[in-house]
C-alpha cells in the first residue's frame, strides 16, 4: 500500500483524475468492501470502471442499496457531505428511497471509495474511533510473512485488537473444525449487519488469497435476522447460512490452518490495487497461469519480451492474458521484472558470462536498459553486486 494521500486528496479536492488514481493506490478499501457482490450480468466492475468513477448503466444491479444508505449514516457522524462521492458513483439519493433498490459493484466500490479518503475512516463510522486511512493494508502486511494460515489469522485476530476493541475477531479449533467469529463490546446500532458482513467477508477473502486456494465454508452465522436482502449473502458466502446466531462466524475445515502462504511483498502490493476480484468472486487460484507465465520467462527472456509474444506463447489472447492476471492480483510488467531479476542475480553469481550477455539472456534490449533496472532492483550495479558475491566466497573458503 503506497504513503497516505494529503488531505486535499482525502477530502475530495482534487481533480477528479487524481481521485481515481489515488484511489487505485490504496485498495484496502476494495478489499475491506466484502459487501460488493458481483453484477447479475456476470461481467463485475465493468472494464472501465477504474478509469472513470461514474458506472456505466449498461450493467444490471446485484448489490442492496441499503448498504449505501447504511454508509450515509458515517457521513451524518462525521458531518460531511457525501453528495460529491454519490455524484462520481452515479447514485441519486431519490433511488435510495425504492424498497429493494440494487446498485452496481462499481458503484458500490467507488462510493466506499470516495468515502474512506474524505472521511479518513477504513471503518466508515461503525466504530468509536476511526480506522485511518491505510489501517488495514497495514494488517495485511503483518499477516503476510506467517508460516502458515492458521499463524496469519491469530496475527490478523491480534493486530485488529490495535485498531479497535469495539469487536474482537478470534480463531478457535475443535477437533477437526476451525471457526473464525467475532464478539461485539459495542452497541453497533444501525451500523451492525455491515460492520459484521465486511469484517467476516474481508478475512475470509484475504484467508483464500494468501494460501492461494479455495477453502469451502462449512457454516456462515450472523447474530441478526434474516434482512429483507438475504437472497445476497449466498452470492458472498460459499456455505450454509445461518442468521439469529449467537454471533457472527464462519466455519471451515481446521486441515487449512495448516497450508503455507503463497504471496510476497509484490504480490501484496499488486491485491491491494485490484482487490475486488477477491471480494466480489469465488476464490478461484490463477496460479498455474502464472506459473506457465514464470516458466515461459525463465525458459525464453530473450525472445518473450512484448506482451503479444508472451500471450502466443500460453496460447491464449493479450486481453485474456491481462484480465487473468488482473484477477489474480498480479501484473505482466511486474512478472516480467520479477522473473527478469531472478535470472540476472542466478547469472551473476553462478556464470561468467558478461553483463552485456546477461542483459540479453533475461530479455533487455541493451546494456544500459539493463544496468538501469538492475540498480532499481538492488541499488547496486551488477558489476557491484558480481564483486560482492565473488569477495563473499573467498571470505567464505
Amino acid at each position: 500500500m503506497s504513503s497516505n494521500p494529503s488531505r486535499a486528496a482525502r477530502e475530495g479536492r482534487c481533480p477528479r483524475e487524481t481521485l481515481v488514481a489515488t484511489g487505485v493506490a490504496n485498495r484496502a478499501t476494495a478489499l475491506h468492501s466484502g459487501w460488493m457482490v458481483r453484477d447479475q450480468s456476470g461481467r463485475g466492475r465493468g472494464g472501465n470502471a477504474n478509469r472513470n468513477p461514474v458506472v456505466s448503466r449498461g450493467l444490471r444491479a446485484a448489490t442492496p442499496a441499503a448498504f449505501i444508505k447504511t454508509m450515509l449514516r458515517a457521513y451524518e457522524r462525521y458531518g460531511e457531505d457525501p453528495s460529491r462521492a454519490l455524484r462520481l458513483a452515479g447514485i441519486a439519493l431519490s433511488d435510495l428511497q425504492h424498497p429493494g433498490a440494487r446498485v452496481t459493484s462499481a458503484q458500490m466500490e467507488t462510493f466506499a471509495d470516495l468515502t474512506m479518503r474524505q472521511l479518513d475512516d477504513e471503518a466508515l463510522g461503525w466504530f468509536s474511533r476511526r480506522l485511518p486511512w491505510g489501517s488495514y493494508g497495514m494488517l495485511c502486511r503483518a499477516s503476510l510473512t506467517a508460516p502458515n494460515l492458521g499463524i496469519a489469522l491469530k496475527r490478523w485476530c491480534r493486530h485488529h485488537r490495535l485498531l479497535t476493541e469495539d469487536i474482537l475477531i478470534e480463531l478457535s479449533v475443535a477437533g477437526p473444525t476451525a471457526r473464525l467469529s467475532i464478539s461485539e463490546n459495542r452497541r453497533l446500532g444501525e451500523m451492525r449487519e455491515l460492520c459484521l458482513l465486511t469484517s467476516v467477508r474481508y478475512v475470509y477473502g484475504f484467508a483464500c488469497w494468501l494460501v492461494d486456494a479455495y477453502i469451502p465454508l462449512l457454516g456462515v452465522d450472523f447474530p441478526f435476522q434474516a434482512p429483507r436482502h438475504a437472497a445476497v449473502y449466498s452470492l458472498l458466502f460459499p456455505g450454509p447460512t445461518r442468521f439469529g446466531a449467537a454471533r457472527a462466524s464462519i466455519v471451515f475445515d481446521a486441515k487449512h490452518l495448516t497450508l503455507a502462504l503463497r504471496r510476497n511483498e509484490q504480490e501484496l502490493r499488486n491485491m491491494l490495487q485490484r482487490a475486488l476480484a477477491l471480494t466480489v468472486w469465488p476464490y478461484r487460484s490463477r496460479r498455474l497461469l502464472v506459473g506457465r507465465l514464470r516458466d515461459a520467462l525463465r525458459t525464453r527472456s530473450a525472445g518473450l519480451t512484448t506482451g503479444e509474444s508472451l500471450a502466443a506463447a500460453l496460447n491464449i489472447s493479450l486481453r485474456t492474458l491481462h484480465r487473468r492476471l488482473r484477477e489474480e492480483g498480479a501484473s505482466l510488467q511486474g512478472l516480467k521484472n520479477e522473473v527478469r531479476r531472478e535470472l540476472a542475480l542466478e547469472r551473476l553469481e553462478r556464470t561468467g558470462r558478461s553483463i552485456k550477455q546477461i542483459a540479453h539472456d533475461v530479455g533487455f534490449r541493451s546494456e544500459k536498459s539493463f544496468m538501469r533496472a538492475f540498480k532499481r532492483w538492488t541499488a547496486r550495479s551488477p558489476l557491484e553486486f558480481r564483486r560482492k558475491v565473488l569477495a563473499s566466497r573467498d571470505r567464505k573458503y
